[in-house]
């Protein structure tokens, strides 16, 4: 099931902090950089079974606590860099939750390969012909 927003605001916790980059004197100044961790073991909207199918997909971006954090500087307001963390988070597990086909092992027909061989052998002598004739 894919959370909404409401939702993730129960299960998340939000830290900020100064970004880098440009911005002149209001990068020194403010706290717009948002980082959302998100807790996936504690959220009460997922299945185990979609636990487990996170926890295994997301791997690689979760740390030792089993927290996933997202961090988003983009914009100069810390509100908007908010809201696009929670829009990463939603678009992550919609991404994850997605189960994919299993794809099935076709045999390509002989007359495909006759096709594909009869082609190359006519662009090898259009080429062919291309070149100025030796003058052995």
């Amino acid at each position: 099931m894919i959370p909404d927003k409401e939702q993730i605001l129960k299960n998340v916790s939000f830290k900020t902090s100064r970004s880098g980059g440009k911005g002149g004197q209001n990068v020194n100044k403010v706290s717009s950089k948002v980082e959302l961790i998100f807790n996936i073991s504690s959220a009460s909207f997922l299945s185990e079974e979609e636990k487990e199918m996170l926890l295994d997909k997301l791997s690689n971006r979760i740390d030792n606590d089993g927290l996933l954090h997202i961090v988003t500087q983009e914009d100069r307001s810390q509100l908007l860099n908010k809201e696009k963390t929670i829009v990463k988070l939603i678009d992550l597990i919609r991404k994850s939750l997605l189960v994919q086909k299993e794809r099935k092992a076709v045999k390509v027909p002989k007359s495909v390969i006759e096709k594909r061989l009869r082609n190359k052998a006519e662009n090898s002598y259009k080429k062919e012909t291309r070149k100025k004739p030796s003058l052995d």
